[in-house]
């Protein structure tokens, strides 16, 4: 019987959700998705000086908005504090851990020496090995009896194996004097009990994993396949910061990403399938495996995520994109939709989703549809409409009250009426998109007139053909 698959996602909510960090809870939730395994979710709050409730709320707003499900209740790490420290009393008392007496001080004066002689500055605690009859009256710390020859050896997914020789590790504190736990203790329980078969996670933790591996040893537990993927870097090839730009992943909700386009750019950031690089959450859970994930940090490209974002917006149903762009508006702090707006930008859909990038592109070119009130015309749209311009527009707005409301009698009214003035169709439409939406650059004016509908394209056509008369 095969062991079911269990990721987890484990952030600390100490700011906002890094894209490197929701890259790591993608691949988690894809690789138990795929596999019809469990995606948990577990906050790392152990840190109580530098851990925020509103981070908290960010790190889940953000996978809300990526899609990302997870299963069962939020974890909290520090509320299992009582357990974690019962599983070091425990090894303990298995003889795999020691009691430490040694003060700051001197730690920091073997630490001097060894510098002073050329020795390695791995502290090395005389009491790993002391009498217990031996022990003062005093506070110490519970350290971990790691092995101090030989090597280990992480099996790694990604990385393939790692050898780290055990003289580079020392006796880590599992327990401290007041008697918390340490991080280090506390991921290894939580993910112990938690029945994680599968820890993929950021590169920076490849080295915590051999001392990691030794808290599972010591407690027979099964170590789980570990996945250290690399992290993500900059155009520049040096790692993300806020000089790139945006790092947090609210800001790429915020410039108009749309959730499909992010989850399917994510993925292909430091994973690959093939030649493939649009896709659906379909296809991804399908094809993502550990061995598609490269060695070398990946390298945000915002052209490509243009390109991938314009693709989703595309191939999205109306009704998940119009969803989209409401979350937008609200993510930005803009104007929410009214109900006439909501239902002309539904009209206007089909006309405007091959065209656009990001949402805010696509709502630039929907003003003609969700413009309230008569169309002020910008400046450079203003002057395709010159005195010749608005007497034609003022042929065309009869001929178009009486035409069928279709694409060929609307095209073929305006070729009609360009042609009786002696210039091509081109020469008018520049005239009936500034009458139309204002703009310069927009859908066909055939498609934004069956979108507003005979009255309000007469009405527009005709206001901006009475213009300066």
């Amino acid at each position: 019987m095969t062991q079911d698959v269990v990721t987890r996602f484990a952030p600390s909510p100490t700011g906002f959700l890094h894209i490197g960090g929701a890259r790591t809870a993608l691949f988690n939730w894809l690789y138990a998705r795929g596999r019809g395994g469990r995606f948990l979710l577990r906050i790392e709050d152990t840190d109580r000086a530098r851990s925020t409730t509103a981070a908290t709320d960010a790190i889940l707003k953000g996978l809300a908005w990526l899609g990302l499900d997870h299963d069962g209740e939020v974890v909290s790490q520090a509320a299992r504090a009582e357990r974690h420290a019962e599983v070091a009393r425990e090894m303990l008392a298995r003889g795999h851990a020691y009691k430490c007496f040694s003060t700051q001080e001197e730690i920091e004066a073997f630490r001097e020496n060894a510098r002073a002689e050329g020795r390695s500055t791995l502290f090395r605690s005389p009491w790993r090995d002391a009498d217990p009859a031996t022990h003062p009256d005093a506070p110490y710390v519970i350290r971990l009896r790691a092995p101090q020859d030989g090597e280990t050896v992480i099996a790694d997914a990604v990385q393939g194996d790692v050898r780290i020789g055990n003289d580079q590790l020392d006796d880590m504190v599992l327990l401290r004097s007041d008697g918390t736990p340490v991080y280090m203790l506390a991921v290894v329980v939580d993910d112990h009990d938690m029945g994680v078969t599968h820890v993929i996670r950021g590169d920076d933790h490849l080295n915590n994993a051999a001392r990691q591996m030794q808290i599972y040893r010591a407690m027979d537990w099964p170590v789980p396949v570990y996945a250290h993927i690399p992290l993500i870097h900059g155009p520049d090839g040096k790692k993300l910061s806020k000089r790139h730009g945006a790092v947090g992943l609210e800001e790429y909700q915020v410039m108009g990403y749309p959730a499909a386009g992010m989850r399917n750019y994510l993925a292909r950031l430091g994973w690959s399938h093939g030649d493939d690089e649009v896709f659906s959450d379909e296809q991804a859970q399908d094809w993502f495996d550990l061995d598609g994930i490269g060695r070398s940090p990946a390298r945000l490209d915002f052209k490509k995520l243009d390109n991938i974002s314009g693709q989703h917006i595309a191939i999205m149903p109306d009704a998940a994109l119009l969803h989209e762009i409401e979350a937008f508006l609200d993510a930005a702090g803009r104007a929410p939709l009214s109900d006439a707006q909501r239902d002309a930008l539904a009209r206007a859909l089909f006309c405007l989703k091959d065209r656009a990038k990001t949402i805010p592109e696509l709502l630039e070119k929907a003003h003609f549809a969700l413009a309230t009130g008569p169309v002020e015309p910008d400046e450079k749209a203003a002057k395709a409409l010159d005195p010749v311009s608005r007497r034609i527009l003022s042929e065309l707005t009869p001929q178009l009250q009486n035409a069928s409301w279709s694409r060929n009698d609307l095209e073929a009214v305006a070729n009609a009426v360009a042609e009786a003035n002696g210039v091509k169709f081109g020469k008018l439409a520049g005239p009936m998109r500034a009458a139309l939406a204002g703009r310069t650059v927009t859908p066909s004016v055939f498609d934004m007139m069956l979108v507003l509908g005979r009255d309000e394209s007469v009405a527009r056509l005709d206001r901006a053909a009475r213009a300066g008369t």
